[in-house]
């Protein structure tokens, strides 16, 4: 389906006071705004408000059957746009704010159906980049805030990414530099007696089982495969195809083919990488949480280096690895 998106000036400010008075003015006339969080750039708009989720979803080509995260300021907040259960009470005292996102019985009207994607469950964070918390507080009301990006693209983690995606499309753009933690937050289903994992991201696993005293429910539910499936899944980010650069990614390479961009870890040189048409290292030192906050920004630079595909060797799996390893694997799913 191709979206009609009608023109727009899209301005670029500084996240001051100045910047966040205008990002909340911008928001309560239904207008969209690309605000920084922890995790990465979102593109935001009133949840409340199904006209400004439809100019959401059109801006970024987005299907209207994958749900948004409603972003609120605070737990109080979060209690009046869905039913806290148990789990989720524990897991929202121990990490909001912070990269965590709780799917949890919908209040009804506090959304808008369309934000929601039709489910009866609604996702909440509460963000914990002080320009996002600022906003959000601005604004007074829930806010739906998708990563910053064409729908299926590499997530932003610089105002310079939203802009290539999003200039012309968006009204506003603030810019607080780079995106701290760079993969996107946790999703958890709290609707169910036990907690499900249903994209791992900015808060690893191991940190969820310590705070509940108990594993998550495994497996996790499968992801959709295509758009065009019709089945809607239950939260952002489980599309099986996400977060995808234009040239293919070719996953645990043991080898540099001639035409490939190489992306490494911890130093990393398989044979053949002298010839990579391009190389760049998710953290020389081995480190994950600088791996997690580069993966975005090196995706996109090996993307436009004119390498015929990118060769990404075989990273760690514990800690943020896990959510390392989900973006890498949707993003060199068939397309």
């Amino acid at each position: 389906m191709k979206h009609i998106v009608a023109p727009r000036v899209t301005k670029l400010l500084a996240a001051d006071a100045a910047g966040i008075a205008e990002a909340a003015r911008v928001l309560k006339v239904g207008g969209l705004v690309a605000l920084p969080t922890e995790t990465v750039y979102g593109l935001a708009c009133d949840a409340t408000d199904p006209h400004a989720v439809a100019g959401l979803y059109a801006a970024k080509g987005r299907p209207s059957f994958n749900p948004l995260i409603a972003h609120v300021p605070d737990i109080d907040a979060a209690r009046r746009v869905g039913h806290l259960t148990p789990a989720a009470e524990t897991l929202a005292r121990r990490f909001w704010p912070g990269p965590l996102t709780l799917v949890v019985p919908a209040i009804e009207g506090a959304t808008s159906e369309l934000a929601r994607a039709g489910l009866s469950s609604v996702a909440i964070r509460v963000p914990a980049h002080p320009v996002a918390q600022a906003v959000l507080r601005a604004a007074g009301r829930p806010i739906a805030a998708p990563s910053a990006n064409r729908s299926g693209h590499v997530s932003p983690t610089s105002a310079a990414h939203v802009s290539a995606d999003l200039d012309g499309r968006i009204d506003l753009i603030l810019d607080a530099g780079a995106s701290a933690v760079g993969v996107e937050s946790t999703i958890l289903d709290c609707t169910g007696e036990v907690p499900v994992m249903l994209r791992p991201g900015g808060l690893p696993r191991e940190a969820i089982k310590e705070a509940l005293g108990a594993p998550l429910a495994s497996p996790a539910p499968r992801v959709v495969e295509e758009a065009e499936a019709g089945e809607a899944p239950l939260a952002p980010g489980m599309l099986a195809s996400h977060y995808a650069p234009t040239i293919p990614v070719r996953l645990r390479a043991r080898e540099v083919k001639p035409g490939e961009a190489l992306l490494t870890f911890a130093g990393a040189q398989p044979p053949g990488a002298e010839q990579a048409v391009a190389r760049l290292d998710l953290s020389p030192t081995g480190d994950l949480v600088e791996a997690a906050a580069n993966l975005f920004a090196h995706l996109r630079a090996l993307d436009s280096s004119g390498a015929i595909a990118i060769a990404v060797v075989a990273l760690p799996r514990h800690g943020l690895g896990e959510a390392i390893a989900d973006r890498l694997r949707r993003a060199a799913a068939p397309r």
